[in-house]
């Protein structure tokens, strides 16, 4: 597959919407016969544009947590010392996502949470004993305004 073109990024856009739609009907979506359809999927992810499928697990809306963003600088930035702080937070299923960024601090983590409580929690029991963390700056949201993923039938 030498690069993408439109019918692969509605394909993909599709998919982002929602993974586990029929292949029958992402097909028709973006007006291919199936097995056409289901070439390209495969094509998508052997050249790794899609690198794999997952559930989005929460509350609905209404019963939305917390979303925490927090800032981890390390001590050093050795590849010994990312290497440790990376496997040790993927140990950590409260941690949803973990960047390593560039600018002011090393990583860049979020999490959602119910309340303060719950983030007290995880601040002692998860994220100061993680490896090699010398500062630790948390972010709490007041509400989301943009979702990546759009629900069903909006």
């Amino acid at each position: 597959m030498s690069g993408i073109d439109a019918i692969d990024r509605n394909i993909m856009r599709q998919l982002q919407l929602d993974a586990r739609v029929s292949n029958t009907r992402l097909a028709a979506i973006v007006g291919l016969s199936p097995s056409a359809c289901l070439r390209r999927i495969a094509a998508l992810e052997k050249e790794g544009y899609i690198r794999g499928y997952t559930a989005i697990l929460g509350q609905s809306d209404e019963k939305d947590g917390i979303a925490v963003i927090i800032n981890i600088t390390l001590e050093r930035q050795t590849e010994e010392h990312l290497n440790k702080f990376e496997a040790a937070i993927r140990k950590f299923p409260e941690i949803q996502e973990c960047f390593l960024m560039t600018g002011g601090s090393d990583y860049l983590l979020k999490l959602e949470v119910e309340n303060a409580h719950a983030f007290e929690r995880i601040h002692k029991e998860i994220l100061a004993k993680l490896p090699g963390v010398a500062r630790i700056h948390s972010s709490f949201s007041i509400r989301n305004v943009l979702k990546t993923r759009q629900r069903k039938g909006t």
